[in-house]
């Protein structure tokens, strides 16, 4: 596993370590079942404080990219159903949301593709 990290960039440390596992493991560089370092491992190598590390590996989990075994360690989870299931509930909250507020189905799918757009031209 191979990360960078960039002082100078406008994202928190937390918040590339998080990106970066997640693409990673997104695009299979990380299998599941992959082992990751333990947190104070990882932020010794990259130069960080732990308590950044750790922020970041819990966004990951909250994510259902990484899951924690206990003292076995933290892996790679098995994604992609449950990021599947995780995004399905946040579209049925925003379609719910974006009807109370009176929104037809242009507009409503006009913010998605924005938000989706300023989202992934950042990384």
């Amino acid at each position: 596993m191979t990360l960078k990290i960039h002082i100078d960039d406008s994202a928190p440390p937390y918040e590339q370590v998080r990106a970066q596992i997640s693409e990673q493991a997104r695009t299979g560089v990380l299998p599941v079942g992959y082992r990751l370092p333990t947190v104070r491992g990882l932020a010794e190598s990259l130069g960080l404080a732990a308590n950044t590390v750790a922020k970041a590996y819990r966004a990951l989990e909250t994510d259902g990219v990484i899951e924690t075994r206990g003292r076995n360690g933290t892996f790679v989870a098995a994604a992609g159903s449950a990021a599947e299931r995780e995004a399905a509930l946040a579209a049925q909250a925003y379609v719910g949301r974006v009807r109370r507020l009176g929104l037809d189905e242009d507009a409503a799918l006009g913010a998605v593709r924005d938000a989706l757009r300023a989202a992934y031209e950042e990384g």
